[in-house]
């Protein structure tokens, strides 16, 4: 046999064992069926924007959404991802000042803009993200027990969350 002869068998034997191409890269064919968004910076000043925030609520009778959690989570970036949809953003926009502040990594000492969740009655950051609801007048509206229960954001179905943060009203 020639080599060009082995080459065509090869060839053809290639084309009918090959599987068609995915519509989609394959990156986006295996991406979780819920979106994600990394909204955690480490560089900004957690304090200045939340101060910032907390005076345009008082201004724009709007509530207080602080997500503190950090990229390197899943439930972090998932939470944040579904707050950044279509669906969410009508809501986000009319009824809060979102403030994502990034806290390291608590769970091994390498904590960051912890004093914040202090400052709301929440001492010890074990799970991300935590979500404080926060009045303009600068009060949590949300208990401890919710505050810091949004470890399996994630895996929370889209209905769910969206219904949690309608529940709260503006602070007309």
């Amino acid at each position: 046999m020639t080599g060009e002869f082995l080459l065509g068998l090869l060839l053809a034997a290639g084309a009918a064992t090959a599987q068609p191409l995915p519509d989609k890269p394959v990156a986006e064919a295996r991406r979780p069926s819920n979106p994600e968004a990394l909204a955690f910076v480490a560089e900004k000043d957690a304090h200045a924007d939340l101060e910032r925030a907390l005076s345009e609520a008082k201004q724009n009778d709007k509530t207080v959404l602080v997500i503190m959690g950090a990229n390197w989570c899943h439930d972090s970036i998932g939470l944040a991802g579904w707050l950044d949809t279509p669906r969410f953003s009508d809501m986000m926009r009319d009824r809060y000042n979102i403030v994502y502040i990034d806290v390291g990594t608590p769970q091994i000492g390498k904590g960051r803009n912890l004093d914040i969740a202090r400052h709301f009655g929440i001492n010890k950051v074990k799970n991300t993200p935590l979500v404080l609801v926060i009045s303009a007048d600068g009060e949590r509206l949300n208990s401890k027990k919710d505050a810091i229960g949004w470890r399996n954001a994630a895996s929370r179905s889209e209905d769910e969350i969206y219904r949690y943060f309608a529940t709260f009203k503006t602070n007309g």
